[in-house]
């Protein structure tokens, strides 16, 4: 069914609106695809840029479409089931796995083993990323959330915006911290020189970042790392730009400091409001390169 809501403000573009309003539970970029495919109206008219902007008082309704059959295939894949209830799932994911399909990635991916492991999976996400409420790199292993139906994937969705989601990280980086805890406030931006790399920048989107050392070792330092916000490769990168890139980095890291058995970041905890009881709940997943870091 259609929901609306009223605008408050004068010049807030339309898929920010629908992804800060907190009803809707969709992200920016699912935001924009609904408005691009028609299913968003402005004061009774069809609008399809994302970039309309709108005035107070403007009326927008918008509409989910149903979940599609997809023609993606479930997969017998090794996968942790960390807990699972009829809404939500937390899964352990090993490192190497691509989260959803994509060129490249047909298949073998979590969504695949998400499919054969759990009963049923939200459709927010689009035909190729069932139940994925935010994602995590092909070689950072760890805790993720996934919606199992609907209405949870737009709670976790509202709780990412709204950033009371708690994420923390372990990271094995590249040489000795001066302090014993920082926070790096740097925007993230697509590189304008490698579209394959996100890059510090004055013009990106904000993204903030809190470390704290656990343990040093011989060139290296273990950290417990804090995500503010979701930008791509945001750990990665903003390490980087203070001059301790993570450990197995091919792509932000010098040489030497690529040259480890792994990519060591991991998704460690994860903390939330569970959708239907709202129930602070905490997941966590051993971090696989504790005892070999150093």
């Amino acid at each position: 069914m259609p929901e609306s809501t009223k605008c408050l403000l004068d010049g807030v573009r339309l898929d920010v609106f629908l992804a800060e309003t907190g009803e809707t539970g969709l992200s920016r970029s699912q935001a924009a695809r609904l408005i691009r495919e028609g299913r968003v109206r402005v004061n009774g008219s069809g609008e399809n840029k994302p970039s309309f902007l709108l005035k107070a008082g403007d009326d927008v309704l918008w509409e989910i479409p149903p979940v599609q059959e997809t023609a993606l295939v479930a997969q017998a894949l090794p996968l942790e089931v960390v807990y699972q209830d009829a809404c939500i799932a937390a899964v352990n994911k090993p490192c190497g796995m691509v989260v959803h399909p994509a060129a490249g990635n047909p298949d073998g991916t979590l969504v695949n083993a998400l499919m054969y492991h759990l009963d049923h999976l939200s459709g927010i996400g689009g035909e190729m990323r069932p139940g994925i409420v935010h994602r995590l790199d092909k070689d950072t292993s760890g805790i993720m959330l996934v919606a199992k139906d609907d209405a949870s994937h737009r709670s976790l969705s509202a709780q990412l915006q709204a950033h009371t989601i708690e994420k923390h990280y372990r990271a094995v980086v590249a040489g000795h911290m001066k302090e014993m805890e920082g926070r790096i406030d740097q925007p993230i931006a697509r590189s304008k020189t490698d579209r394959k790399k996100m890059a510090v920048d004055p013009l990106g989107k904000p993204a903030s970042t809190l470390w704290r050392v656990i343990e040093e070792g011989r060139d290296r330092t273990l950290l417990d790392v804090r995500i503010l916000t979701g930008r791509t490769h945001q750990i990665r990168v903003h390490m980087a730009s203070i001059g301790h890139p993570v450990l197995g980095d091919v792509i932000y890291a010098k040489a030497w400091a690529q040259k480890a058995p792994r990519l060591y970041l991991h998704s460690f905890s994860v903390s939330f409001d569970h959708p239907l009881s709202g129930e602070r709940m905490t997941f966590t997943a051993p971090c696989p390169f504790l005892d070999s870091w150093r």
